[in-house]
């Protein structure tokens, strides 16, 4: 049976038990691990998974055709994750990259209001489940070992902040600024003066909610743009999580934007979910229901466009597993809410976005994903010669903190 013997092929390492609909009971890898036991419930799941696993798994562990019997679904995303090496790496051609790229990541205007909304434009009660109280729904930066999520994410807001050099009334844009978040720390912390769009019509209402409460209105100031459509300029530019959105077809348009804004002495930074293996396509099951339009983008496709657009890289730091743990994070406190999750929404939603979180940790661990930060500026001296400033401007920040606790 096909299945079987690909099963038998890609799973080498672990601990797996597969119970077929027939009766037929499959023992996988080498019995490492945590024992995981899962059952397929009918032929026709069977035959689906069999046709197109990359996609079918995901599909058949939603709608209850694939069952977790023994284990949990992360140990069953770990090993495929453990085993993703094991499994013949399709590299998409120049064709095909194009056909995805035209219909699944052009994401014009109206398009992309669509995908977003569709992630995006879910209850805020919801995020605050397993989010920080700050809402950052990005990779957190996590300075030492067993620092809490609320402590790396204000590192990373420090971290950004110190790359940004920021100075009092600067005007800064914040491209996909969420629930307001990252804009409003920078407001408060630096006096600079904050515009922040997104395309998310409950994240914006969030973050003008949060900046009329905090007393920042006149400071930090949100809105339902497109990057595109912005004017501009900007002293200094920083974008958190959004690039992954603007789709392979924007990558020019979007740094030619970032390039246009940012005034002549500005600095922008860009942090984005990368790939290490190169240039390739958004996994199926996360294109089809968690992230549509949306792609990770390998660093060489990223620097060639930064170099077109006439912007200079000053630094590019790397963030490896940083986004394994803040994921690890979120999907603990997701399932101490589970049950309230599930009330909000039902037992589908609640396995769609377990498996989501499962995946895409098993992607920063096993698949070669990563973050990477790049600072770009437009004249050489922009930002200080050695990365000294960074440390120094991070300690600098923290203390006011440090000293009204």
């Amino acid at each position: 049976m096909p299945l079987q013997s690909f099963l038998c092929k890609v799973v080498r390492e672990g601990a797996l038990t597969v119970r077929l609909p027939d009766g037929v009971v499959l023992e996988l890898g080498d019995r490492s691990g945590t024992p995981v036991v899962v059952r397929i419930t009918s032929r026709r799941w069977m035959a689906r998974i069999a046709a197109n696993p990359s996609l079918a798994v995901g599909e058949a562990y939603m709608e209850g055709g694939l069952v977790v019997e023994a284990g949990d679904i992360w140990d069953f995303a770990e090993i495929i994750g453990r085993n993703a090496d094991y499994r013949p790496l399709k590299r998409a051609g120049a064709l095909e990259r194009w056909w995805l790229d035209r219909r699944l990541q052009a994401n014009a205007r109206l398009q992309a209001r669509r995908n977003i909304a569709h992630h995006y434009d879910l209850s805020v009660d919801f995020y605050r489940r397993f989010l920080d109280e700050d809402l950052q729904y990005s990779c957190a930066y996590f300075p030492y070992p067993g620092a809490s999520l609320e402590e790396a994410q204000l590192a990373k807001k420090r971290h950004l902040a110190a790359k940004l050099l920021l100075s009092p009334d600067q005007r800064v844009l914040d491209i996909g600024c969420g629930w307001g978040g990252l804009g409003l720390t920078l407001a408060k912390d630096s006096g600079a003066r904050v515009d922040g769009v997104t395309l998310s019509v409950e994240q914006l209402g969030m973050a003008q909610a949060r900046a009329e409460a905090a007393g920042l209105a006149n400071r930090a100031q949100f809105s339902l743009t497109d990057y595109r459509d912005v004017a501009g300029p900007y002293d200094r530019i920083v974008s958190v999580g959004m690039f992954e959105h603007v789709g392979r077809p924007n990558f020019q348009t979007y740094f030619d934007q970032v390039a246009r804004l940012l005034k002549d002495d500005g600095v922008a930074v860009i942090h984005s979910i990368g790939r290490h293996e190169g240039p390739s396509f958004t996994q199926p099951w996360i294109a089809k229901y968690i992230f549509p339009g949306g792609y990770i983008p390998a660093m060489s496709e990223v620097l060639t466009c930064v170099e077109r657009a006439g912007l200079m890289v000053t630094d590019i730091e790397v963030l490896r597993l940083h986004y394994a743990d803040t994921l690890r994070a979120w999907r603990q406190r997701f399932n101490r809410q589970r049950a309230t999750i599930a009330k909000m929404y039902d037992e589908r939603f609640c396995r769609m976005w377990e498996l989501y979180l499962c995946l895409s940790e098993v992607a920063f661990r096993y698949r070669g994903h990563m973050v990477f930060q790049l600072q770009l500026a437009k004249k050489v001296d922009a930002v200080p010669l050695t990365r000294d400033y960074i440390g120094e401007a991070e300690r600098r920040i923290a203390r006011p903190v440090r000293r009204a606790a």
